[in-house]
């Protein structure tokens, strides 16, 4: 009886760690759908956890579905079987932002999905040009907000195109610090960051896993996270909040499954994903492209995602931004 005891155990044991897609699936692969496309901070970021995970999960397909400011992407993964096997990216873009930007989009932020774990937080970072900050005399928070308050207008800043989140930044920023500067749209965050750097605009409030290389090669230079805490990714920058308290907006992405994914499966992603997440070169890895790795259950991430979709509502009415 305890030989057989044993052995059951060791069935078990060996069951919770198969890989995903031969327990229900006939060996098909784990599909992760990123709906942004390959080479930006959110792709990256999924494909090293899809490397990691895979031990776990057996083989993980990475399907870049770009368009529509993420809805494209997303749309397919409310629509995918509810099996486990199609994944995708829930961000602060199409799951807070979108919903006040659109007048209608092809899912519900909330209904249509099943959370599984947040994977990152990457504070948004204030950076000038530096030709622009050696010009203006601008080295700390303090000489920006000196110069942008005696000379409204004269600065204007890049965002990746209308109700994008550095858009949208820059206006919560504008409104609580008591200045006026003109907002640049671009298409997209690339044009944005090259425009920045061939000094057509003066600034931006990006996200800080872009803006990293061109903080260390010393093109732009660093006044403020938008942390509510200066982030341990860049402590010597400090946090716009130590300025106006309460300020604090940052970009976040991680991992969900369609509505109707049956919650055992919930679990088991989960505690591989997360696992994965937490090995110390996982980390490190995220680290070195200033993306900070917050693993969490899937309570917590769809609470995230709730709380995020109230805030940004004021947000977004505040600042004026429609796309359609």
């Amino acid at each position: 009886m305890q030989r057989r005891t044993a052995c059951a155990a060791l069935l078990a044991a060996a069951s919770a760690t198969m890989p995903l897609r031969s327990a229900h699936s006939q060996n098909r692969p784990l599909r992760i759908i990123v709906p942004f496309t390959a080479g930006g901070p959110t792709d990256v970021t999924t494909r090293l956890l899809a490397d990691k995970a895979r031990e776990r999960l057996g083989t993980i397909i990475i399907d870049n579905k770009p368009g529509a400011g993420g809805g494209i992407g997303v749309e397919a993964v409310a629509k995918a079987a509810p099996d486990g096997l199609t994944l995708g990216i829930a961000a602060v873009a199409m799951h807070a932002i979108n919903p006040w930007l659109f007048s209608r989009l092809p899912y519900d932020p909330v209904k249509d999905f099943a959370p599984i774990t947040q994977m990152v937080r990457v504070p948004n970072v204030l950076v000038v040009n530096a030709d622009t900050a050696r010009r203006l005399r601008i080295a700390t928070l303090r000489d920006f907000l000196t110069f942008a308050r005696a000379n409204p207008g004269r600065l204007n800043y890049a965002s990746g195109g209308n109700g994008s989140a550095g858009h949208l930044a820059g206006e919560m920023f504008k409104q609580r610090a008591g200045f006026f500067a003109v907002h640049v749209p671009y298409n997209g965050g690339g044009p944005a960051q090259l425009a920045l750097l061939a000094g057509q605009v003066d600034f931006t409030l990006d996200n800080l896993a872009t803006a990293a290389p061109n903080i260390r090669a010393g093109r732009v230079v660093a006044l403020g996270v938008t942390t509510a805490q200066r982030s341990p990714l860049l402590p010597e920058v400090p946090a716009i909040a130590e300025t106006f308290p309460g300020f604090a907006i940052d970009t976040w992405w991680g991992l969900i499954a369609p509505a109707g994914t049956p919650p055992d499966v919930v679990q088991r992603l989960n505690a591989a994903f997360t696992a994965a997440l937490n090995e110390p070169d996982t980390r490190s890895r995220f680290t070195q492209l200033m993306a900070e790795p917050v693993p969490s259950t899937p309570e917590q991430f769809a609470a995230l995602i709730r709380s995020e979709l109230l805030r940004y509502e004021a947000v977004v009415k505040a600042s004026g931004a429609k796309v359609d």
